[in-house]
């Protein structure tokens, strides 16, 4: 997209964390916000904060893993804007315990949050945009989707996994139809997603870490990414661009990397 300015952007998650960032991001540009969120007191204060700063912004409590959501947060977005823009998959939880101890219920909470609502909002929001032949998508996907570094958050990266290949997927179909995809991935970056996380199931576990090189970000940094690779049409957010070095060794030899990330988690 060449210009922000009058755009009209659905995010879900956008009342805190990289969501309620790049609201702010995309806002100052001049994009139209809907502020899509669980948490009903959290998107209003975040629609009124970006208000604040003489932007338009619109709240709609939202929980992604029901079925009717995204039908009920399209019409409303069409009702006070007329269209759509910009569609923001940010929702993400997290969960924590040994494989052998994460029950059957946990994995289809995860997927139904994480993946579910990816594909439910592709149902809704993809034939608008194909009909008017302009947007662009931006999927929230993890440094965990990307390589494996620990163990106890297996239904999370596998569902970070999951929305890369459905971005790729969507980046070569939607590509020459005028419409954009970004995933963004993450490293670490200062947001609340441990206050959802339930407790660990089974025993105790340290979570492993993505690697003592990447420092946390702030939301703010990330908000500003996003809003770039929308304006230019970039695929792939990597909140920080070391991760490249992981991914070139990975892809080197895998057997060494796995047998090297390995050794590290039995040495904690």
């Amino acid at each position: 997209m060449r210009s922000l300015n009058g755009a009209t952007a659905v995010i879900t998650g956008g009342a805190s964390g990289i969501g309620l960032a790049t609201a702010h991001s995309v806002a100052k540009r001049g994009a139209r916000l809907v502020i899509a969120d669980i948490h009903a007191d959290n998107a209003d204060r975040a629609v009124a904060d970006i208000r604040a700063d003489g932007h338009t912004a619109e709240a709609f409590v939202c929980d992604v893993a029901k079925e009717q959501a995204f039908a009920d947060l399209g019409e409303f977005t069409r009702q006070r804007y007329g269209s759509v823009d910009i569609v923001m998959n940010n929702v993400g939880v997290l969960t924590s315990g040994r494989p052998d101890h994460l029950p059957v219920g946990e994995w289809e909470r995860i997927i139904k949050i994480n993946l579910m609502s990816v594909v439910r909002s592709n149902a809704v929001f993809l034939p608008q945009l194909i009909s008017q032949g302009h947007g662009h998508i931006v999927n929230t996907a993890s440094f965990a989707g990307l390589y494996t570094y620990s163990y106890d958050r297996i239904p999370y990266a596998a569902t970070k996994a999951a929305i890369i290949q459905i971005s790729e997927g969507l980046r070569l179909y939607l590509h020459p139809l005028g419409i954009g995809v970004t995933v963004v991935c993450p490293g670490p970056v200062a947001t609340n997603i441990l206050a959802t996380m339930p407790p660990t199931f089974g025993p105790e576990v340290q979570t492993g870490l993505p690697g003592e090189q990447f420092g946390i970000l702030q939301p703010e940094e990330v908000g500003e990414q996003v809003a770039e690779a929308i304006l230019n049409d970039t695929f792939m957010v990597y909140t920080d661009d070391q991760v490249r070095d992981v991914l070139v060794e990975r892809a080197t030899d895998w057997n060494s990397f796995i047998a090297k990330q390995t050794e590290k988690l039995a040495q904690r």
